[in-house]
């Protein structure tokens, strides 16, 4: 037996969850690999996304992936633990509670701020570069607000209501947006006007969002301002103190919240391990992200120093994916043998929410603003999410960002998540579910369990051109006669149902017929007991659809399709076996292996 090789990751950022991901595909069948992911934290954060929670538009919940669910069915394991040495030549890692051998390491540790010596600002701002951070910036700005409603010293109260946040980068512009929509919110709950509130977005650069062209820059400086956010750019801070910022122009603000979003640098611990650093705390790496120290030792994400033309690769979301894949691919090609690839960056565009209604945005070269730029936002994120969770994540993104959330806080506005009460659903359930069953029994009753009394392909057939055609035309006329109750929407079937009729149905009539009777009796049983609702609206809106198809049903019987779309939201679960068999269900379902394995379940 060839010697097992052990790989091990540290960190579960964006890019270690890749670089995990993509060795748990490659090495699916060789039990003589073993891949570790190492993470203090059992979850994994949605970076992009902190601001929603420092802004309080989403909870918290909204960010967290649980690293354990994602990688359940997988060969990786995952260890919660802080590793606090390297020993690259022994190939160990330590911990206060164990020692780790590996083969291959990948570092993936992330980045922390960048404070760039500026004197007080460590010590007087807030950061937003973890979960922690963001829940900190949350539950100042509500306490500030607080305060600022008991204070009655005019000057404590002013300095109270002004947020200035530092940077116009991508955080620091998201950051200002969450925090204009929040003001109206807080300011009604505290009462406090909001022209007493002031928000400022502090820029040393010339422009904001430097990396976007100047048409969107503009854009977004014009909607910030719109927003009455005081935008000053060529402000480069000096000095941070307790109550205020100094800028480089002599001017002095006065604040008691200080956001700091200025830049980031490669994680300190990194760098003390003694690896060959690029710029910023960042590894100098090859062009297949190994350390240019050792050949076993990677670095991916905001950990690697790689420069493109001159320039340094940029730390965003696409680099952290592209450079953990990259090495991933690599490690594996050393074991298997085969050739490296180099890192070929290959970004496709860049995204800045301005709270929740608007969005600037270049894709491929292509600027977008307003609500198509916000919504191709979104689906950039469910796309993440899909590759990382699958239908689950995705659900979960939705029922945050759209079906629950408050205030309207949406690019969609509260369409979405305004809520009726189910129980106000009972009785529809109940009355679609009577009707679905009167309707199966009355064709029981009129012999449709019978093999001699073939009703549907005679109904179906009258539209089709035969040799019998007069006869089936005359036969269908006495079977049609008990379920064609009004005008047909379609005065015969369309072409390719007339086809599926011919070659599949009429082969098999009694089979479909008789099916047709007992979906029609077990949907309104289930109904009526309100068990498996979903799925029996679903198989009420088919049957529709079937009937409107087959040119026996008139527009009256589409109350049975709208009914039905209103009671899949969750109408069993009030007054129905839902309430009970729904949870067992789910429980059951959670515990297989293919729901693992695919993360087709819901939380």
């Amino acid at each position: 037996m060839a010697d097992k090789k052990k790989i091990a990751i540290i960190g579960a950022g964006y890019a270690g969850i890749e670089a995990a991901k993509v060795l748990s595909k490659k090495f699916k069948r060789n039990d003589n690999i073993e891949i570790v992911l190492i993470d203090d934290k059992p979850y994994h954060t949605l970076m992009t996304e902190l601001h929603e929670i420092a802004g309080n538009r989403t909870d918290k919940e909204s960010v967290m992936v649980d690293i354990s669910q994602v990688f359940k069915a997988t060969k990786v394991q995952v260890i919660r633990d802080r590793v606090e040495s390297i020993d690259y030549k022994g190939q160990t890692l330590k911990s206060q509670k164990r020692t780790y051998n590996y083969d291959y390491l990948i570092l993936g540790c992330g980045s922390e701020p960048a404070f760039f010596g500026i004197e007080g600002v460590k010590e007087n701002s807030f950061t937003i570069w973890s979960l922690e951070d963001a829940l900190k910036i949350k539950k100042h700005i509500e306490n500030m607000f607080q305060l600022a409603n008991e204070e009655t010293d005019a000057l404590k109260r002013r300095e109270m209501l002004t947020f200035i946040v530092a940077g116009a980068g991508f955080t620091g512009v998201e950051v200002v947006g969450e925090l204009f929509e929040w003001k109206k919110l807080l300011c009604a709950r505290y009462e406090i006007r909001e022209n007493e509130v002031t928000i400022y977005n502090v820029e040393a650069m010339p422009n904001i969002l430097p990396i976007l062209k100047p048409s969107l820059q503009k854009k977004a400086e014009r909607y910030m301002r719109k927003k009455n956010v005081q935008v000053l750019t060529n402000a480069a801070i000096v000095k941070a103190n307790p109550d205020g910022i100094e800028l480089k122009d002599g001017r002095e603000i006065k604040a008691q919240t200080l956001i700091w979003t200025c830049g980031v640098q490669g994680n300190e611990f990194v760098k003390q391990t003694g690896i060959t650093e690029g710029k910023r705390n960042r590894i100098q790496v090859n062009d297949f992200m190994q350390s240019v120290d050792y050949d076993n030792v990677y670095a991916i994400g905001d950990n690697a120093y790689y420069e493109i033309g001159g320039k340094p690769i940029p730390q965003i979301v696409e680099t952290a994916l592209q450079t953990g894949e990259c090495a991933a691919h690599n490690i594996a090609a050393d074991i298997q043998n085969h050739d490296k690839k180099k890192l070929e960056l290959n970004t496709h565009g860049f995204m800045v929410s301005i709270g929740s209604h608007y969005c600037v945005a270049e894709l491929m070269g292509v600027p977008l603003s307003g609500f198509i730029a916000m919504a191709m936002k979104h689906l950039v994120n469910m796309h993440y999410l899909w590759g990382v969770g699958g239908l689950r994540l995705i659900w979960n993104y939705m029922l945050h960002e759209f079906f629950h959330m408050k205030n309207n806080r949406s690019f969609v506005g509260g369409h979405l998540s305004h809520r009726t009460h189910t129980l106000w659903l009972v009785p529809l359930r109940i009355f679609i579910g009577v009707h679905w069953l009167i309707e199966g029994i009355k064709k029981v009753q009129e012999g449709w369990l019978s093999p001699d009394n073939i009703k549907i392909v005679q109904v179906a057939g009258t539209a089709g051109a035969s040799a019998d055609a007069t006869a089936a035309a005359s036969q269908a006329a006495e079977g049609a006669a008990a379920v064609v109750y009004a005008t047909p929407i379609f005065a015969q079937p369309p072409a390719i149902y007339q086809w599926f009729t011919d070659t599949v149905v009429a082969p098999n009539a009694f089979l479909f017929q008789s099916s047709v009777v007992i979906m029609e009796i077990l949907i309104g049983l289930a109904l009526i007991a309100g068990l498996c609702t979903f799925f029996a609206s679903i198989g009420s809106i088919f049957l529709v659809g079937n009937f409107i198809m087959s040119s026996v049903a008139g527009w009256d019987i589409l109350w049975y399709a709208f009914g039905s779309l209103a009671v899949m939201g969750g109408a069993g679960g009030a007054c129905g076996l839902d309430y009970y068999v729904m949870p067992w269900i789910k429980k059951f379902w959670k515990g297989t292996t293919i729901a693992r394995s695919t993360h087709l379940y819901f939380d």
